[in-house]
Parts: structure tokens; C-alpha cells; sequence
């Protein structure tokens, strides 16, 4: 799994978990019959001051940072932009299979730009909501 991926795993779970504030259970019944009810997890003092302090600065910078390369121009390493400049290269030189493959990871790079941005939304958000009061 590379450093994109688990950023966007990490966040994503740490948003589900954290800042979505609550997470459904399993109806017990029939599950036509009603919908499932919500079960809210609550975190200790002790686990806020530690997200607000140490987690949250490390999750904002690196979706940033991350956010930063993948739009980045073509001379920014790892850029989409960057990719497709390969991509162009390799067909150049005649090489179309690996021109599409170049051309298909830039497309799914670019399209972790917004789950990356919703990543550090959720952080900003919890940092708002629970970061002034500890």
C-alpha cells in the first residue's frame, strides 16, 4: 500500500470513527421493518487532547501536502501533471501500454484530490468543535 493510500485509509477511518460522531449498529429484528439505530461513541478527555495535539497536525499536513503535489504543475515530482508528461514521453517512443497505464494512475491520483480534501475538512472540523474546549 503506498503513502497516498494509507493516508486516505487512515483518514477515512479516523473520520468514520471521529469525526462523523457516531456510527450505526446492527438492528436487532427485522432489518426491513425499521432502520438501524445510531450508537455514539464518546472519547475520553485523555483521547481528544491527544488527537487535538499530536493527530490532527500530522493528519492536516499531510493531506496538504499531499493535495499540493497532485495538482502540482509537470516539474513537480508525482504530480498528475508530471504523469501525463510520462505518459506523453512513452508514446512518444512508441510505448502505448505503458503511456495508458501512466495516463490511468494520474486519473485515480487526481481522484483522490476531494477525498483528501474531505479528510482535512473532518479534521477542521473536529479541531472547531472539540480542540478550543480542552
Amino acid at each position: 500500500m503506498n503513502r497516498t493510500s494509507k493516508v486516505v485509509v487512515g483518514g477515512a477511518v479516523v473520520g468514520t470513527v471521529l469525526f462523523g460522531g457516531a456510527a450505526v449498529a446492527v438492528a436487532q429484528g427485522d432489518p426491513s421493518s425499521s432502520p438501524p439505530a445510531p450508537v455514539t461513541i464518546t472519547l475520553s478527555p485523555e483521547q481528544v487532547t491527544r488527537l487535538c495535539e499530536q493527530r490532527l497536525p500530522k493528519v492536516e499536513k499531510r493531506t496538504s501536502k499531499l493535495v499540493e503535489r497532485i495538482t502540482g504543475g509537470a516539474d513537480v515530482r508525482g504530480s498528475a501533471a508530471w504523469l501525463r508528461a510520462r505518459a506523453e514521453k512513452e508514446r512518444g517512443a512508441g510505448r502505448d501500454t505503458s503511456a495508458r497505464l501512466l495516463e490511468e494512475r494520474a486519473d485515480r491520483r487526481e481522484g483522490r484530490v476531494e477525498q483528501l480534501k474531505q479528510i482535512n475538512k473532518w479534521a477542521t472540523d473536529f479541531r472547531a468543535q472539540h480542540c478550543g474546549a480542552t
